[in-house]
């Protein structure tokens, strides 16, 4: 957590306090049961403090959570490197990604549903190899390739979590202005959106096109994700991404403007069928 946003921790501090009051017990009481002063417990608890993994396996013992995805989900949460599979490849490129990028991914890998405006380039779980590396070669200056390669491997191996069991469920509105950008040139751009007709044919994917004639719309402030989790509805969260960082969001007030925000914007949206017809109309006219 130490390299984790706030929202993270604060949010970890409230699942464990909710935990603590389903077992029955005063913060004095679970600090007992763990070697710890109540202030320890009320710290974490109030997102004052960061805590480490094993800190957070211990109270969950102590207040006999035996949940795996759940416990999991909250050990994620502390930084935990321990697990195998999809929760934790990113550690192998803890040397070239940035702390708000390797929270967005876990982020990401632990959530079970995620919505998502896009208004310049198509999100990065349905990105093409070609299309993601000229993407991050524009975005990020003087990259050599051996590090652009890597970042590269990294947006591709992000892609799992729409194949994983289950798998994570995707709603995303492009602009239409996303279509329109010619990133990497012609060819290029031609497989990204046949790309996009593959993924808007999955069951998890719902993809659809805002149309320049839906005029001014909530979407022009910006791109933002809307991260969901299944095991808890406290966790959810809202990013904004900038240029040098990434701002999460984590008020409920917050989170209802975006959900009613991205709910809006599917209205106003093509729906999925006329979305995918659009676009395959746009690859025969390429």
């Amino acid at each position: 957590m130490q390299n984790g946003p706030a929202v993270r921790r604060r949010k970890l501090g409230a699942e464990l306090r909710a935990l603590r009051a389903v077992a029955g017990l005063t913060s004095g009481e679970a600090a007992r049961m763990v070697g710890w002063h109540q202030s320890k417990v009320s710290r974490i608890e109030t997102g004052a403090s960061g805590v480490k993994p094993a800190d957070v396996r211990l109270l969950l013992d102590a207040y006999g959570v035996g949940d795996s995805q759940l416990r999991e989900l909250l050990l994620v949460l502390a930084g935990s490197d321990e697990g195998g599979g999809r929760h934790h490849w990113w550690h192998a490129y803890r040397g070239i990604l940035p702390p708000t990028y390797r929270d967005f991914i876990s982020l990401e890998s632990q959530a079970s549903a995620m919505r998502t405006l896009e208004t310049s380039v198509v999100p990065g779980l349905l990105q093409t190899p070609e299309y993601a590396r000229a993407v991050t070669r524009a975005a990020v200056d003087g990259l050599d390739d051996e590090r652009l390669d890597a970042l590269v491997e990294v947006r591709l191996a992000r892609q799992d979590v729409l194949r994983a069991d289950p798998p994570l469920e995707l709603a995303a509105v492009l602009d239409e202005a996303v279509l329109h950008r010619e990133i990497g040139g012609p060819d290029v751009m031609t497989r990204q959106l046949e790309r996009l007709m593959e993924a808007a044919r999955l069951p998890q994917v719902r993809l659809q096109v805002l149309p320049f004639t839906a005029g001014a719309h909530v979407g022009v402030t910006g791109p933002f994700v809307i991260f969901s989790f299944s095991r808890t509805s406290d966790l959810d969260v809202v990013v904004l991404d900038h240029l040098t960082s990434s701002l999460y969001l984590e008020r409920k007030e917050d989170l209802q403007a975006y959900t009613e925000a991205f709910n809006a914007l599917q209205v106003h949206a093509l729906s999925p069928e006329e979305s995918l017809d659009y676009i395959a109309g746009k690859v025969d006219g390429a």
